[in-house]
């Protein structure tokens, strides 16, 4: 007797079910995605007990007539594509027909519908892949679709789940990029029974992204809004003061759905070569809107992969954007009188547990209180400059890996304009005439490290080090800018060893790699170095060239950028090592230079590494800390 089994259609059904369905955060997905494609403003999703209980997605869409819920459980139903012609234009976000079948094969599932000609909705109910039955009922114009006692009847999937709590963070993670994605739909988040996110569907981005990661994470990002070969990137990316430790807080989508795409992240991550320390990576809200048969969403079932016929563009798309944002940024950080979460916590445990609010009250109970507001840091002593010590600096750390990211090459970059600034948060403008040098002055110097100025209705303390270090930098950027690339030939040839693929894709992108200086010829397993870009020393020039075909291969540079990269790198460690040092004392005239030159160049707001050059307090927050408002 053989020994090949032909599976039963129930078991088969629970296999493909897998593929589509493998925890409660994926049903929210696929039920979510079906309520937007269905044209829904409105859209409330509820669970319970992680989703494992209860799920519950209601939509004002078009909605489905009687005929068509038996026919959209059933697996590859679809009403998004007919043919195969239709999958090289794929708009939508669901396409397969199989998450409706997925879903009822492995929980019990009630479906009600109605449509905005119908006189009655109709309601269909499916358990364990099964239906029971379909009827008449009455309802609103639009879709609910309730999945209860998800994989009860598969317990080899179930015991695999996570604690509720886990599953419930995991939908939220789901609707939250989801609501980013579409700003445009208003979004309720129903976690049980209580609200976990609510946006108001008014179109704009920035009012989603206040409502998913709140108000201080809004305020600190750019307005992206550029492109490529007509490859539209638009969305927001964080300021160099808003970086994390990981890339959890990068939301990055294609013509309206969330993917990890490693070539949009490495345009964004190389975008931020000077602007953030080398061991944090930026975050970002990014749309990238591209030509459906560009790109292929038809990779993975979760749909989460893609893959572009031609990753070139879009990395340079989004690349450019982003860095034309970065430059044109001129928002210096805002110095927070208000300690950060985890000085409250050891604060409240030195005065016996008061809350923050009450701390930061006027000193009206006398010199215990104004004691307890000192351990805070609150109060204000002009000598010894204690507003410094509270600004939220990032934190440097010496690198633990080495990072390298470019810098912007000489091109046609889409032109950006900045967001607007908020009130606390004005940039200073650039200085043009000697009547507007008059308006800052110079008060003193604290530590031997931060310069204080006054200008206007601000006090702006400017590191002396982190400042005269960018300058350099921003020079030394000028400079390679306008000179014209020469090489430099060699006497001996520099060999380097490269596998086939790595040959072949140098070879390819032969011109472009001889436009940036480097003169090579290739054998079967080797490559021979005959000349060098001036600023390149032999003894790196292997790095580089190997660097070069590295990233060529994965398709996250050009030779361009790749060669910026390198240049860059070496520029902000120069620049470093040539500006003033903190802690030591200079002459006054060489202070009054360094804020001249730095009053003039507004966008400079951080150093190479990632760290302010200068942040200013405002009037108003002093009067406000001193009860004078």
């Amino acid at each position: 007797m053989g020994k090949i089994n032909v599976l039963s259609f129930a078991v088969a059904n629970l296999i493909a079910a897998g593929e589509v369905v493998d925890r409660p955060s994926s049903v929210i997905k696929e039920l979510v995605e079906n309520a937007i494609d269905a044209g829904a403003t409105r859209i409330t999703v509820e669970t319970q007990n992680g989703g494992v209980t209860l799920m519950r997605v209601t939509d004002n869409g078009c909605g489905m007539e009687r005929d068509d819920l038996a026919v959209a459980v059933r697996r590859h139903a679809t009403s998004k594509i007919k043919d195969e012609t239709d999958l090289s234009a794929i708009m939508t976000l669901g396409f397969r027909g199989e998450a409706l079948a997925a879903i009822a094969a492995v929980s019990d599932l009630r479906i009600i519908s109605k449509t905005a000609d119908a006189e009655y909705g109709s309601v269909i109910e499916v358990s364990g892949g099964v239906v029971i039955g379909i009827g008449d009922r009455a309802a609103q114009t639009g879709t609910t679709v309730m999945v209860e006692n998800l994989f009860a009847n598969v317990p080899a999937r179930r015991k695999f789940l996570k604690k509720d709590v886990t599953e419930t963070m995991a939908i939220n993670a789901v609707v939250e990029k989801i609501a980013l994605s579409h700003p445009e739909i208003s979004f309720r988040l129903i976690t049980d029974g209580t609200t976990r996110l609510e946006t108001v569907g008014d179109g704009n981005l920035k009012s989603a992204v206040h409502s998913v990661f709140g108000r201080d994470f809004a305020r600190a990002l750019i307005e992206v809004n550029g492109g490529l070969e007509g490859i539209k990137v638009s969305g927001f990316c964080g300021r160099s003061d808003n970086c994390k430790v990981n890339r959890n807080f990068q939301n990055i989508f294609i013509n309206g759905r969330y993917v990890k795409s490693r070539t949009a992240q490495a345009a964004l991550e190389q975008a931020y070569v000077s602007y953030i320390p080398p061991e944090k990576f930026p975050v970002c809200i990014l749309n990238i809107e591209i030509n459906p048969a560009l790109v292929d969403v038809n990779v993975h079932p979760s749909k989460l992969e893609v893959k572009f016929s031609n990753e070139k563009p879009v990395f340079e798309a989004v690349y450019y954007s982003v860095r034309a944002a970065l430059e044109q940024n001129a928002t210096r950080p805002e110095m927070q009188m208000t300690p950060s979460r985890q000085e409250q916590s050891v604060v409240r445990a030195a005065v016996g547990g008061r809350r923050l609010s009450d701390m930061t009250e006027p000193i009206r109970e006398g010199r215990e209180e104004s004691l307890k507001r000192r351990q805070l840091g609150l109060d204000i002593v002009p000598k010894s400059a204690e507003p410094a010590r509270q600004a939220p600096t990032p934190k440097v750390e010496e690198p633990v890996r080495e990072v390298v990211r470019p810098v912007e090459r000489p091109v046609s970059a889409p032109t950006i304009k900045p967001p607007a600034a908020e009130v606390e948060q004005k940039p200073i403008p650039i200085i043009s005439s000697v009547e507007e040098r008059s308006s800052w002055r110079i008060i003193g110097e604290a530590f031997n490290s931060y310069i204080i100025v006054e200008r206007a209705e601000r006090l702006i303390l400017i590191d002396k080090h982190a400042a005269h270090e960018r300058i350099i930098f921003e020079r030394l950027k000028a400079n390679m800018r306008a000179e014209k690339i020469v090489s430099q030939m060699l006497m001996l040839p520099i060999e380097i060893m490269l596998r086939s693929d790595e040959i072949a894709i140098v070879e390819q992108y032969r011109s472009e790699i001889e436009a940036v200086g480097f003169g090579f010829s290739s054998g079967r397993n080797t490559v021979s170095l005959t000349e060098l870009p001036d600023g390149i020393d032999a003894a790196s020039a292997s790095d580089v060239f190997s660097e070069i075909a590295g990233r060529l291969i994965s398709q996250t540079g050009t030779p361009e950028i790749t060669r910026d990269i390198v240049f860059e790198k070496a520029l902000y460690q120069a620049s470093c090592k040539a500006a003033i040092k903190a802690g030591r004392e200079y002459p006054k005239e060489q202070q009054q230079a360094l804020v001249e030159e730095l009053m003039a160049i507004p966008d400079v707001t951080f150093c190479p590494h990632g760290r302010p050059v200068a942040m200013e307090l405002s009037k108003k927050t002093l009067d406000r800390q001193f009860s004078r408002s």
